[in-house]
């Protein structure tokens, strides 16, 4: 049985592509007219007392004991211990859009949602999971991925995550990608996410790939097939050659067809070097949508968040609003930047300089990560083999992929790490 106030956002939305989108979950939920709605009109309108909020109030102010307050000297009380809105802090949230638009050139004039802040990009990508997808309702996404993808498509939503070769030629295999939405596309509508800088391979589509990528999308819409693109942009700017396509797909997608809903999955985790902040936006985009869709849309991504965390921490979000205003802010991100970029250099030329019959470096240009095919050689007996007898830390994400992460080797090391990989991957081959 669906609420009323559910149903009053289903109507909403009714007649949008994201009407036809919805999950069970999706159509159900919302956010509710309780303790969060009423202390937010008890605020505006309690000028006696606002007794609507568990927290002790001291002398107008949310109480922080001196051991909290003194390690965060500069933040109030307020933005260190009280509770944040459900969908984040509005300043954060308007001023993390006006970023969108910096680093985006071509979102300028156009219509997209008010970004709602979510506890970490891992918990938006199972927001939309329960929005979205259902065991009616796969996932589309790039083989290999990221192994939380299908922890939260498979074994939370009861859905499955539906793969797709991510290479060909040293490049994004774009005849997979466009077999693999036409295969979908059958059942009338498509979900797909794309993750660039991508999570295992560290690649990221050249220009023209991109084009190509968005042409597929917009040619299923134009055939009448509703789509749905999560672009998951964690490590979004992280790039490290020239034809890179430099802005996120959103850019294209938010305003491409009334067939296609896109959503940007992005925060300052990656972008900011903050990984344990655990803030992240959804933002959403579709040509045609109305501010009351949009709103609609963000009061179901509410209700999630109601239901699950209740609210994002608010001592994340006050630290990130301070550093946004910091003059400084950029040049000390480009200094990090340039960390990695050395690293992935010297990746690079290690890897150029070094072939073998073992293993195959996949495409990287972009992002924290390389990855090696492991042909016949398990990955997993390659990964407990450097752990144990070389004392080196890597991930294997499938039976034939290890997942190198550049990002957290220091410079010096990458030569003789790698050197070890290769020789121990070639004694196990042996």
């Amino acid at each position: 049985m669906v609420h009323p106030l559910a149903q009053e956002l289903n109507d909403a939305l009714a007649g949008s592509v994201a009407s036809g989108l919805l999950s069970d979950v999706g159509q159900r939920i919302f956010f509710p007219r309780g303790i969060i709605s009423q202390g937010a009109e008890a605020k505006l309108y309690g000028s006696m007392a606002n007794a609507t909020i568990g927290m002790t109030v001291v002398d107008g102010k949310p109480a922080a004991l001196e051991a909290v307050q003194r390690l965060a000297p500069e933040l109030t009380s307020g933005e260190l211990v009280a509770y944040a809105p459900t969908a984040g802090f509005p300043d954060l949230r308007a001023a993390w859009k006006e970023t969108l638009f910096a680093k985006n050139p071509s979102l300028a004039g156009k219509s997209f949602s008010l970004p709602v802040v979510v506890p970490g990009l891992t918990a938006g990508i199972s927001y939309l999971a329960d929005l979205f997808v259902d065991a009616d309702r796969p996932l589309l996404a790039a083989n290999p991925s990221w192994d939380n993808y299908a922890l939260v498509i498979e074994s939370r939503r009861g859905a499955e995550l539906r793969q797709f070769a991510l290479f060909k030629d040293g490049g994004f295999n774009m005849g997979a990608f466009e077999e693999a939405v036409a295969r979908e596309a059958a059942g009338g509508s498509v979900r797909v996410l794309l993750n660039f800088p991508q999570n295992p391979s560290g690649y990221s589509p050249t220009n023209a790939e991109a084009a190509q990528i968005l042409s597929i999308i917009r040619a299923q819409a134009e055939r009448g097939t509703k789509m749905l693109v999560w672009c998951d942009d964690a490590y979004f700017g992280l790039n490290y050659e020239d034809d890179i396509y430099p802005q996120s797909l959103f850019a294209e997608l938010c305003d491409m067809h009334e067939n296609v809903l896109a959503v940007k999955i992005d925060g300052p985790t990656k972008e900011d070097f903050v990984w344990g902040f655990r803030c992240g936006f959804l933002t959403f985009g579709g040509k045609g949508l109305t501010e009351a869709q949009y709103d609609a849309l963000g009061k179901k991504l509410m209700g999630l968040i109601r239901s699950s965390v209740s609210c994002s921490s608010s001592v994340s979000q006050s630290m990130l609003l301070r550093a946004f205003k910091d003059p400084q802010l950029e040049a000390q991100k480009t200094a990090m930047r340039d960390v990695l970029e050395r690293r992935y250099r010297a990746v690079r030329a290690f890897v150029d300089a070094h072939p073998s019959k073992v293993l195959t470096a996949l495409p990287f240009n972009s992002g924290y990560f390389m990855s090696f095919d492991t042909g016949a050689l398990n990955a997993e007996t390659l990964r407990t083999f450097l752990l144990h007898e070389k004392g080196i830390g890597t991930i294997s994400i499938d039976e034939r992929t290890l997942r190198v992460a550049f990002s957290s080797v220091e410079e010096r090391d990458i030569e003789r790490v790698y050197a070890a990989i290769y020789a121990g991957a070639e004694s196990l081959a042996q």
